[in-house]
C-alpha cells in the first residue's frame, strides 16, 4: 500500500510508502488517510498520531505532479479535485483534537508540507530539506502556506516563496517550522517512547539537541529589507538596491520563476497575513483552479518533469508584465465552487 496505518501502544502511525518517489502524495493516498484519521479522532485507544515517510530520503516530497498535469491536460475533474481532497485533509490535520507529530526526517515539500505543519509537533533531522518552490513550475504555494507561511518571523515566508528556499534542521527550528529537533539515529527511540503512554511535551524535550546555528539569522535582516514590498518588481527593486552577492542570486532566482506564480505567491503572503485557516484554503481553491487553466503549470511541469531542460518559457515572461486586474481574477470568488470546510474534524 502507497499509506500504511497501524497501532504502537498509544500511537496511531501513519506511513508514507512511496519511498521510490520520495513518498509524494497521491490522491488515493488523501483518500485513504482521511476516514482513518476520523476513525483515530474518536478511538480512545489512540492517544495520538504519528506520521512519517518510509525509505531514507524523503518524507514527503510533494503531490503527484506528473498525475495532476496528466488530469489537467485531458481536462478530467481530478486536476482540481485532488485540490479539494488534499485541502479537506489539511484542515482535518489542522484542526485534529489529539497530538499529530509529524517525523519529517528527509525531504518535505509542497503537499508534504501540507500533512505535517499543520499538526501540534513537527520533529525536524539533520536530512530534513524543507521548502515551498512551486512558483518554479507555475503553481502556488498551497497546502495551507497562505495560513502558516506570512506567520513566519518577518518575511521569512515571502523569501522562501519567491525562491524556493530550502531550509535545514537549524532554520527550521529558527523560524518554528519544526518544533523540535532530534537526529534520525534517535527516532526509533523516540517513537516507542511516544508509544508508552507518557507525557509527549516531555518525552519530545527529553529527545530535543542542538541543530546548530541558523544560517537564516544571519540574513534576516537583508530579508526583511528586501521582501517586505507588495509587488514582485519593488522587491526585485530593493534586492537591486541593496547591490551585495547574496542579494543578486536572489534576484537571478527569482528571475526563472513564473511571473504569475510569483505574484500569485505574493498576493497570498499579503492576503494570507489577514485571514483565518479557513479563509486561506478558500484563498487557495480559487488560486488553484484558474492556475491550473494557464499555461503556466504544463510549461512548467514540461521543463523541468518531462523534458527537464529547465528553460520554461513562461506566460508573460517578465514580472513586470504580469497586468493586477489578471491576478485579481485569479483570486475571485469561485461561487458555487467556492471550496467548503467544516469547523472541526468529521
Amino acid at each position: 500500500m502507497d499509506v500504511e496505518f497501524s497501532q504502537n501502544g498509544a500511537s496511531g502511525v501513519i506511513t508514507l510508502n512511496r519511498p521510490d518517489a520520495l513518498n509524494a502524495l497521491t490522491l488515493s493516498m488523501v483518500r485513504d488517510m482521511t476516514p482513518v484519521l476520523n476513525d483515530w479522532a474518536r478511538d480512545p485507544s489512540i492517544e495520538h498520531v504519528v506520521i512519517e515517510g518510509a525509505g531514507e530520503k524523503g518524507f514527503c516530497a510533494g503531490g503527484d505532479i506528473r498525475a495532476l498535469h496528466d488530469w489537467g491536460r485531458a481536462g478530467e475533474a481530478e486536476a482540481t479535485g485532488f485540490y479539494r481532497e488534499e485541502y479537506a485533509l489539511n484542515h482535518l490535520i489542522k484542526t485534529f483534537p489529539k497530538p499529530y507529530i509529524a517525523l519529517i526526517d528527509g525531504i518535505t515539500m509542497g503537499g508534504g508540507v501540507g500533512v505535517s505543519v499543520h499538526g501540534r509537533f513537527r520533529v525536524c533531522t539533520e536530512n530534513t530539506v524543507f521548502a515551498m518552490p512551486e512558483t518554479g513550475i507555475g503553481l502556488l504555494p498551497d497546502v495551507g502556506g497562505t495560513y502558516f507561511l506570512p506567520r513566519l518571523p518577518g518575511f521569512i515566508g515571502t523569501y522562501m516563496v519567491l525562491t524556493g528556499a530550502r531550509l535545514r534542521a537549524a532554520d527550521l527550528c529558527y523560524a518554528g517550522i519544526a518544533t523540535h529537533y532530534v537526529p534520525t539515529a534517535q527516532l526509533e527511540s523516540l517513537k516507542q517512547e511516544l508509544a508508552a503512554r507518557g507525557d509527549i511535551d516531555k518525552t519530545l524535550d527529553a529527545f530535543q539537541a542542538d541543530a546548530g546555528p541558523p544560517p537564516l539569522a544571519e540574513i534576516r535582516d537583508a530579508i526583511d529589507a528586501c521582501f517586505h514590498a507588495d509587488s514582485v518588481v519593488d522587491i526585485l527593486a530593493a534586492l537591486a538596491a541593496a547591490d551585495t552577492d547574496w542579494a543578486r542570486k536572489q534576484t537571478d532566482i527569482i528571475n526563472i520563476k513564473s511571473p504569475t506564480s510569483s505574484a500569485v505567491a505574493l498576493r497570498q503572503m499579503r492576503d494570507g497575513a489577514q485571514t483565518d485557516f479557513n479563509g486561506c484554503m478558500q484563498i487557495e481553491m480559487r488560486a488553484v483552479t484558474r492556475l491550473m487553466a494557464l499555461p503556466d503549470f504544463y510549461e512548467g511541469v514540461r521543463a523541468v518533469i518531462l523534458d527537464k531542460d529547465n528553460a520554461p518559457v513562461w506566460t508573460p515572461p517578465e514580472h513586470a508584465s504580469v497586468a493586477a486586474g489578471d491576478i485579481d481574477k485569479i483570486f475571485a470568488s469561485l461561487g458555487a465552487d467556492e471550496l467548503q470546510l467544516g469547523e472541526t474534524h468529521a
